[in-house]
C-alpha cells in the first residue's frame, strides 16, 4: 500500500531523518524509504525467525502499521513498549493514543493519559479534557455546505490559498517539467492557480507562473494582500540541482516572491524543513510549521518577526497551548482567531482543524475542534476562510476523506454560522492582601446555578488561574482554601462578560489575620467599641465596627460566633445584666439585618458585671479608664479549629 498522501511524506522527511542513520536490517531500509508494507513483511519475517529486534525497531513496526491504517496492531506494539518505559517519545505516545482512539478504546486513552499527566504539559491535559467533553456532550456539527472542487485531480491536491479573486493550491499532478517524486509516485509538487466561480468552485486550473521556475517542490502558498507578496515552500537547490546536507538530506525552505517577480529566501536550512507559511501583515509575523529538536512532539508551529521582508528574530514556538506531542501544521488567522490542523489524539481522526482565539494578553485560548462537517475520521488541513457573521463565511480545506478524486482533494464550504462552539473564558489571581503575593493551591470551582461542578482546578505558584468551558449563560465561581477566606459569586449577562474581559483579583485572607487571642479565647480581631452609658442603641460609631464583623463572616461563611457583652460594676448588678443582654440582642439584630445568617450566630449573651477584668468591683473606687476596661464585647469564634 502506498503512503496515504504526499503531505504525510513531507512531514516524515524531517521526523525520521535522525533515526534513519541507524539502519540495521532490510526491514529498516524499507521503513526509512517509506515502503511501509514491505517493512512490515520484513519485520514480521525477522520476528518469525527469532532474530533479535530492538525496541526502536518494534516502534518502527508500530509506525509502519500506523501509517498503513492498521491501528489495532500498531496500538498493541505501542502499548507494549510504553509498559517497558524505554524509548517511547511523547510523539509516539500520541500515536499510541491515536491508535487506541481509532479502535474505539477511549477509556484506555484516558487511562493512559492519566498515567503521564505529570510529564505532559498542563495545557495538553486541559485541551484534551475540554475537547473530549465538547465532542462527546455537544453537537458540534455546523450547518455547512461542503463540496468537492471540480479542479481536483487523481493526484494530491491541497493547501488552498486566496490570491486576489483566484485560488492558489498545491498539486502533485504530472507535468512535463516535473519529474516523479520517488516516495509518492507523483510529480514533484507545483503551485496552481484557478478562477473562483460564483458558486465557489475553482475552475480552469493552470500552473501558476508568477514565481521562479523549479523542477522540484513548490507548494503551500500564501498571498499577503497589502504587501503583494507570495510566501511558499520550495526544495533547497542550487544551479538547478537539489542541495543536500552532510547526511544526505534535502529539506524544504520558505521563499518569498513579489508580484514583480523578485524572489528571496526567508528561511533556509539544509537540515530543517519548513511548511505552510502564513504572513500576519498586522503584526509583521511569519508563521510556519517545522520540526526543530526542542519542539513538543512532531511538527510544531512557530513564528518569526519580520521587517520589510527581513527576518528579525529567532523562531518562537507557539507553546503547549497550540503545539502538542502530535503534528501541528497550516496556521491561518482571521478576525482574532487562529486556525490550524493537528493530529493530536483527542480529535475525530487524523489531522483535524482547530480554532483558538487570541486573548487580550496575546495568549491563546484552548483550541477547539471544529467538529463533524469540517472534520472527519480522515485528515483535514490547509483550512482558509473569509467573510463575516452578517453575510456568512466561505472557504476551503484539503481532505483525504472517502469519496474524493485523489489522495488529497480540496473542498469548498460556505456557512451562515461562525465556526466552532463559543466558550466562557475566566482568568484571575488569588493574592494575600498585605504583601499582594499570589497564593498557590487555592481551589477554584466553576459551577452551574444548581451547584453542578463544571470545572475544578488549583491556583498556580503565582496565585493565578485560568478556566475555559463551553459557553453558558450563567456560572457560579467559588474560590476556597483551608483556613482562608472564600469567594462565592454568580455571574450572568453583563457581569459574565466583564468577568471574561478583566481578570478577577481576589484577596484571600488567612483566618489568622482576622482573629486574635483575648481572655484565653479566640475572638475576632476588631476594635473595642462602646455604647452610650445606659443605652443599647447601635450608633454609627458602633456600626462601623460591626460592619467589620459582617465582612469577616462574608469572608468565612462557615464561621460560628458567640457574642458576649460585658458591663462595668457601676450601677446595679441586675440592671447591668439586663443592659448587656439588650446590647447583645441589638448587635445580633444589626448583624442579621446586614445579611449575616442566623446560623453564624450560635448565641448572643449579656453577662453584665459577672466577669470583671480588674479590681473594679462593687464598692471599689476606680478611675474611669479602669472601669472602661470592663466595658467590652467579644465575638468568640466557636469553630476556629474546624474552619475550612
Amino acid at each position: 500500500m502506498r503512503t496515504k498522501n504526499l503531505l504525510f511524506i513531507l512531514l516524515l522527511l524531517t521526523a525520521l531523518v535522525v533515526e534513519a542513520q541507524e539502519i540495521n536490517s532490510k526491514a529498516d531500509k524499507y521503513f526509512y524509504s517509506y515502503a511501509y508494507k514491505e517493512a512490515i513483511a520484513e519485520y514480521k519475517k525477522d520476528i518469525d525467525n527469532r532474530k533479535e529486534i530492538s525496541n526502536l525497531q518494534f516502534l518502527n513496526l508500530a509506525d509502519a502499521y500506523f501509517n498503513t491504517g492498521d491501528y489495532k496492531n500498531a496500538s498493541e506494539i505501542y502499548v507494549d513498549i510504553h509498559r517497558k518505559d524505554s524509548v517511547m517519545s511523547n510523539h509516539r505516545f500520541n500515536k499510541m493514543l491515536q491508535s487506541l482512539a481509532k479502535t474505539s478504546e477511549m477509556e484506555r486513552v484516558r487511562a493512559f493519559l492519566s498515567t503521564k499527566s505529570n510529564s505532559l504539559s498542563s495545557e495538553l491535559i486541559e485541551n484534551a479534557e475540554f475537547n473530549f467533553n465538547i465532542l462527546e456532550s455537544t453537537n458540534t456539527t455546523t450547518d455547512f455546505n461542503i463540496f468537492n472542487l471540480s479542479s481536483n485531480s487523481p493526484q494530491s491536491d491541497f493547501s488552498p490559498a486566496f490570491y486576489k479573486d483566484k485560488l492558489l493550491f498545491s498539486s502533485g499532478r504530472p507535468e512535463k517539467s516535473k519529474e516523479e517524486y520517488g516516495p509518492s509516485g507523483e510529480s514533484y509538487l507545483d503551485i496552481y492557480v484557478a478562477r473562483i466561480g460564483r458558486d465557489g468552485n475553482a475552475v480552469n486550473p493552470n500552473v501558476f507562473d508568477k514565481m521562479p521556475a523549479s523542477k522540484y517542490h513548490k507548494a503551500t502558498p500564501f498571498y499577503a494582500n497589502e504587501s503583494k507578496k507570495i510566501y511558499y515552500i520550495l526544495s533547497n537547490s542550487e544551479d538547478g540541482q537539489l542541495s543536500f546536507n552532510d547526511k544526505g538530506k534535502n529539506a524544504l525552505a520558505i521563499g518569498m516572491v513579489y508580484d514583480s517577480g523578485f524572489f528571496a529566501f526567508l528561511l533556509k536550512d539544509l537540515s530543517t524543513s519548513f511548511y505552510y507559511p502564513f504572513f500576519d501583515e498586522e503584526n509583521d509575523r511569519l508563521y510556519f510549521a517545522a520540526n526543530f529538536e526542542n519542539g513538543y512532539g512532531g511538527t510544531d508551529i512557530y513564528y518569526v518577526s519580520t521587517n520589510n521582508g527581513q527576518i528579525m528574530s529567532q523562531p518562537i514556538n507557539l507553546g503547549p497551548r497550540i503545539n502538542s506531542p502530535g503534528n501541528e501544521i497550516a496556521p491561518y488567522i482571521l478576525d482574532n482567531s487562529f486556525y490550524f490542523s493537528s493530529d493530536i489524539f483527542y480529535g475525530l481522526g487524523g489531522m483535524d482543524v482547530y480554532k483558538s482565539n487570541f486573548r487580550q494578553d496575546k495568549s491563546f485560548s484552548i483550541p477547539i475542534n471544529l467538529g463533524a462537517g469540517i472534520n472527519t475520521e480522515k485528515d483535514e488541513f490547509g483550512f482558509i476562510m473569509r467573510g463575516d457573521e452578517q453575510l456568512g463565511f466561505s472557504g476551503y480545506f484539503a481532505s483525504n476523506r472517502s469519496g474524493g478524486k485523489g489522495g488529497d482533494d480540496i473542498y469548498g464550504f460556505n456557512t451562515r454560522n461562525s465556526l466552532g462552539p463559543e466558550t466562557v473564558f475566566i482568568r484571575g489571581e488569588v493574592v494575600e492582601p498585605k504583601y499582594q503575593q499570589g497564593i498557590a493551591g487555592a481551589t477554584v470551582k466553576l459551577m452551574a446555578p444548581d451547584g453542578t461542578l463544571i470545572r475544578e482546578l488549583s491556583t498556580k505558584e503565582d496565585g493565578k488561574y485560568l478556566i475555559e468551558i463551553p459557553s453558558r449563560d450563567q456560572v457560579v465561581l467559588q474560590i476556597t482554601k483551608n483556613r482562608y477566606s472564600s469567594f462565592y459569586q454568580s455571574f450572568s449577562g453583563e457581569s459574565l462578560k466583564a468577568l471574561q474581559e478583566t481578570p478577577l483579583v481576589f484577596e484571600m485572607v488567612s483566618i489568622e489575620e482576622v482573629v486574635t487571642n483575648r481572655e484565653e479565647l479566640t475572638v475576632l480581631n476588631v476594635p473595642d467599641f462602646f455604647f452610650a452609658r445606659g443605652r443599647s442603641t447601635v450608633t454609627p460609631d458602633v456600626a462601623v465596627v460591626l460592619d467589620q464583623v459582617v465582612n469577616a463572616i462574608q469572608k468565612f461563611p462557615q464561621m460560628q460566633l458567640q457574642i458576649e457583652t460585658h458591663t462595668d460594676s457601676r450601677g446595679g448588678s441586675s440592671t447591668n445584666k439586663t443592659l448587656s443582654q439588650k446590647r447583645a440582642d441589638a448587635i445580633k439584630k444589626y448583624l442579621v439585618s446586614k445579611g449575616v445568617a442566623s446560623l453564624n450566630i450560635v448565641s448572643a449573651k449579656g453577662y453584665g458585671e459577672e466577669r470583671i477584668m480588674n479590681n473594679c468591683t462593687n464598692g471599689v473606687y476606680c478611675l474611669d479608664f479602669l472601669h472602661k476596661q470592663n466595658l467590652r464585647t467579644l465575638f468568640i469564634v466557636q469553630n476556629y479549629d474546624a474552619l475550612k
